[in-house]
């Protein structure tokens, strides 16, 4: 499946997946990309433009906040940390995903069985 997955499957689940890394720690941009790489065992591979847009977001929801990190650290990074409101969200959104994915198996491979 991995190179033939669709992005039009996941692009509706990015915020989630990002809130997920930032649940696990503060992180910045390039890091996030990389978390979410590895989450999925390099079968997807979240571009840049789509990270910026969905942290914006994020944070205009109030979903996370943004801070400068340390220059010692070899330059200026920005990183971004969850906020109790956002944790709320990640996990509303993975039980909707649970009863939604159950769902559509359901509809699409019919009855119980997995094959």
């Amino acid at each position: 499946m991995g190179e033939n997955i669709s992005s039009d499957l996941i692009r509706g689940h990015i915020d989630t997946m990002i809130l997920r890394v930032l649940h696990e720690g503060d992180n910045y941009g390039y890091e996030i990309v990389k978390s979410i790489g590895v989450n999925s065992g390099g079968a997807y591979e979240l571009k840049e433009p789509s990270l910026y847009t969905s942290l914006k977001r994020l944070e205009s929801q109030g979903l996370i906040v943004s801070y400068w990190g340390d220059e010692s650290q070899g330059g200026r990074r920005k990183y971004y940390h969850i906020t109790d409101h956002g944790r709320k969200t990640y996990f509303q959104s993975v039980a909707q995903w649970k009863v939604a994915r159950n769902l559509i198996n359901q509809l699409i491979e019919g009855g119980e069985h997995n094959e």
